[in-house]
């Protein structure tokens, strides 16, 4: 079971990746940049329910 101090980490780790990856995207017209970033964020919805529900514990 995962605990709430690595659901945080992964979700600060995942989040600076994202930040990296729409910079791409946004600024240097990177599409390839776009669909991870797309990724990661879907990568983050299932981190935000898992700190949800060990947050409520």
């Amino acid at each position: 079971m995962e605990s709430l101090e690595s659901v945080v980490s992964a979700i600060a780790a995942k989040q600076e990746e994202l930040t990296k990856e729409i910079t791409k995207f946004s600024e240097k017209g990177n599409k390839a940049a776009g669909q991870r970033a797309r990724k990661i964020s879907l990568e983050l919805e299932k981190l935000y329910k898992s700190f949800r529900k060990l947050s409520v514990k």
